[in-house]
């Protein structure tokens, strides 16, 4: 039977640069981390694909960390059964063992490139490299004037008074007691791990959330317009479950990391879901819907309308000119690829994984039979 395939975002392009969430991809107490290093092009996502399909393929369930600035390639692979994961360790997001020899270990597939060839294309490369910071640093630029722009909109809301904010303590309070009810605390530390279900890639934002929580046995899903108080009702229900003792799933805002959009319970099989721009999602039949804007005064909202509107249309352009500047570098990183590509041995590369792929079951397999 085929294991169950999860996807998530470990790091994103935000509002304050690349936020990476690296150090939430394992939890501490992994079996064994391969940190994948290399250039770009020197085939460390399909080293990391390939090793997961085949876990799936015998069954393990697997998660896939996706990579932000390019929609078809991986950052990181996890086996939460085995607590075993490989792990892009490139820039952006460096990644170096910390437990060298006992837990993690240096893959390096800079190994089986040949130098000389690509010494033809330093001028090459570097201009690239360059031109593909750049890029990154005007669609930085543009997604901290979204995230200004969509803050605005927010405003309104409770600026105006529109938002009946008393109410909304009550919601709140009565969402807690329902998810909570008859659930003992736990005598334990609670364990918030933290990722993104959606990012903001070439293609534009692209949401995984479906992976994350289509399986799951209860769905809140909060809808209303930003600013009416879902994200503050998120995050008093992830307080009522640190409280507890059960840990959190916390899956951060792709424009602004500081915020926390959706959380799941692992120990309730329960999710609670921000359903908004660009991360809708279609409540599934049980689903519990919770709607928001139900707390706001209409003609207070009418009166201020026309504002609003135009802060969101600004949002928008800023967002959709920010995509255009990682479209580009994109297309740059894809140049710096085909400088490596030719003079890569993929042939030892692929005996090198198929190597670490037997590891990692013999290790399950030893595991499976005990001491």
């Amino acid at each position: 039977m085929t294991g169950r395939l999860k996807k998530v975002f470990p790091g994103g392009n935000t509002a304050y640069g690349f936020y990476s969430f690296y150090d939430f991809i394992i939890e501490p107490d992994a079996a064994h981390v391969f940190v994948i290093k290399g250039g770009p092009g020197v085939g460390k996502s399909t080293f990391m694909r390939r090793t997961g399909e085949e876990l799936l393929a015998r069954g393990y369930d697997v998660e896939f960390h996706c990579c932000s600035s390019d929609n078809g390639s991986l950052d990181g692979v996890v086996v939460p059964a085995l607590k075993v994961a490989l792990i892009d360790g490139t820039a952006p997001h460096v990644v170096d063992p910390k437990h060298p020899g006992v837990v993690d270990e240096i893959v390096n597939l800079g190994e089986y490139w040949r130098e000389d060839g690509l010494r033809a294309r330093k001028k090459e490369v570097l201009a690239l490299n360059q031109e593909i910071k750049r890029l990154f640093n005007r669609a930085y630029a543009y997604l901290e004037a979204a995230n200004i722009l969509l803050n605005e909109v927010r405003a309104y809301y409770r600026d105006t008074g529109a938002l009946d904010i008393a109410a909304l303590d009550r919601l709140a309070l009565e969402l807690v007691h329902e998810i909570f009810a008859g659930r003992p605390c736990l005598e334990k530390g609670s364990f918030v791990r933290r990722l993104f279900a959606t990012a903001i890639t070439p293609d534009g934002p692209v949401s995984h959330l479906e992976t994350i929580v289509g399986h799951l046995g209860r769905r809140y899903v909060l809808t209303g317009d930003d600013g009416t108080g879902k994200g503050a009702i998120v995050h008093r229900l992830m307080d009522a479950a640190q409280m507890r003792g059960y840990d959190v799933e916390a899956y951060h805002c792709a424009l602004d990391p500081l915020r926390v959009d959706h959380i799941v319970l692992p120990e309730l099989d329960t999710a609670v879901i921000n359903n908004v721009e660009p991360h809708f999602y279609a409540p599934q039949p049980g689903d519990t819907v919770v709607d928001t804007g139900q707390l706001v005064d209409i003609a207070v909202d009418a009166y201020y309308g026309e504002e609003r509107s135009v802060a969101r249309t600004l949002y928008r352009r800023c967002l959709e000119q920010a995509v255009r500047f990682i479209n580009q570098a994109k297309g740059r990183h894809d140049e710096l690829e085909s400088c490596y590509i030719p003079n890569m041995d993929f042939a030892a590369v692929e005996t090198r994984r198929k190597e670490i792929v037997a590891r990692i079951l013999e290790a399950a397999a030893q595991a499976e039979r005990g001491p």
